[in-house]
């Protein structure tokens, strides 16, 4: 399963954007799906994942009530909508994908088994 990540870009403190998680093959609309972010020095962290279904959805504390993880329609598309941004969400975020392991979302990167290339959230203050 290849993994395009894109919808990043520059924007000013209290904005939004909505990055976008495009899969080659179908059956990631039945994959648990995760967002993660990287900041210059820092460790790669857990942002939001949702599970198989798309009916669980788990996020980080540092998110909670601004961002919110969904699947599309199409159901070969994971989105992020970010709003209320902050300085201190600038970071790569990549999505990724996991084979089924058991129900619920996954948290930590261990279990995930394929990688988007990454794309660039910048929040100016």
């Amino acid at each position: 399963v290849q993994l395009q990540a894109s919808g990043g870009g520059l924007v000013q403190a209290g904005g939004s954007l909505r990055l976008s998680c495009a899969a080659s093959d179908r059956t990631f609309s039945v994959l648990p799906v995760g967002w993660f972010r990287q900041a210059p020095g820092k460790e790669r962290q857990f942002v939001a994942g949702i599970g198989w279904n798309g009916v669980s959805t788990s996020y980080a504390d540092s998110v909670k009530g601004r961002f919110t993880i969904s699947r599309g329609n199409a159901k070969n598309t994971v989105y992020l909508q970010m709003n209320s941004l902050k300085p201190e969400d600038t970071a790569v975020y990549y999505c990724a994908a996991a084979h089924f392991r058991y129900g619920g979302t996954y948290s930590s990167e261990s279990l995930y088994d394929y990688w988007g290339q990454g794309t660039q959230v910048t929040v100016s203050s």
